[in-house]
């Protein structure tokens, strides 16, 4: 469905529950058209959290010394991907900060001995790497690649997300590359850095379909303390009327416009939003135009170290238990989990 941007922005400032209620009618209804009802489940396995960036919005950043380090071997990695295969999934990510140590060659080791021992697809979430890693992963296998470009604004990304010495940090032109390299790609934003507009914001909706993007997970901006932003030290907020707040209703407004422009995408629900609405964040998500989970399945002495934002919501799962909870939850939701890969699905 093609929406202009001033079109998103106007629903991004909505606040009337009978217009809303519409607006998640009608995602609910589009993703059910497109994707129907199964819930595609994906084990996610945070490998590293090590990174090179001094982003300001990620507790990860190579400035954060109080942050204990880890890099998780290639037979954890592998046990991780095996307990994907036993829960049912189709699909592993592996997800690190922006990690140097991660060797290609090994990482692609890795990416081939998964495809070869199980059904799995692999998602690959590394940051910015260079065009000839990527190229090696995709031929060692990998299929998918998450690569969330934060914000179009330039200004602002510059901002939050500083370049590298010689190396300028352009994601939008790496989602292309990706592209070209035959992975599923997505990509996705936050929502309500400070600073973030809704015009801004309505204008990173409009080129998620822009982009023709497989996959988009955005989320609300969480503030970590030991962060620029989360110290107050970043790009200043807007005033009320054109800053974007980093609410999860908002966070549910860009999924379900996301799902409006985007109908044949997967839509992760992401943790931010689980995280900031506990108690029943999952299920509306999923009523509201998401059609995928991740489940946590980094080992659990190591989850509370892959610290993006304070109080994750997966940090203390018991991944057995939660499976179990979860697949009542969708079960009784009428939503199945889904069997398979789970790939993008494009229309015939």
């Amino acid at each position: 469905m093609h929406l202009a941007p001033q079109a998103i922005e106007h629903w991004l400032r909505e606040d009337s529950p009978g217009s809303l209620a519409r607006l998640w009618e009608k995602a609910d209804r589009l993703r059910r058209k497109a994707v129907s009802d199964a819930v595609q489940m994906r084990g996610l396995v945070e490998i590293s959290n090590f990174c090179r960036r001094g982003c300001g919005y990620c507790g990860l950043h190579v400035g954060n010394t109080l942050l204990p380090r880890y890099r998780m071997s290639r037979g954890e990695i592998l046990d991780a991907a095996n307990q994907a295969v036993a829960f049912g999934f189709g699909t592993v990510v592996l997800q690190a900060g922006e990690d140097s140590g991660i060797e290609a060659d090994w990482l692609a080791d890795v990416i081939a001995t998964i495809k070869a021992d199980t059904p799995l697809a692999v998602t690959l979430s590394l940051g910015e790497r260079t065009e000839k890693e990527l190229a090696l992963w995709r031929r060692a296998g990998a299929d998918r690649y998450l690569l969330r470009f934060e914000t179009s604004d330039e200004k602002l990304f510059a901002a939050i997300h500083p370049s590298l010495p010689g190396e300028r940090s352009d994601r939008l032109a790496l989602l292309r590359k990706l592209q070209g390299l035959g992975y599923e790609t997505g990509g996705g934003v936050l929502i309500g850095l400070p600073g973030q507009s809704y015009a801004s914001l309505a204008q990173d909706i409009a080129l998620f379909a822009e982009l023709d993007l497989d996959m988009v997970g955005s989320g609300p901006f969480i503030p970590h303390p030991d962060t620029l932003l989360g110290r107050g030290q970043g790009p200043a907020p807007l005033p009320a009327e054109e800053q974007v707040p980093n609410t999860a209703l908002m966070g549910y407004k860009v999924l379900a416009l996301t799902r409006l422009v985007c109908p044949e995408a997967n839509l992760p629900c992401t943790t931010a939003l689980t995280t900031l609405n506990t108690d029943h964040g999952l299920e509306t998500g999923l009523q509201r135009g998401a059609n995928v989970i991740m489940l946590n399945l980094t080992p659990q002495q190591l989850r509370p170290l892959y610290q993006i934002y304070p109080d994750k919501s997966c940090v203390s799962e018991d991944p057995e238990q939660t499976w179990a909870h979860l697949h009542q939850t969708l079960l009784a939701m009428g939503r199945p989990p889904g069997i398979g890969p789970g790939g993008r699905k494009h229309p015939t």
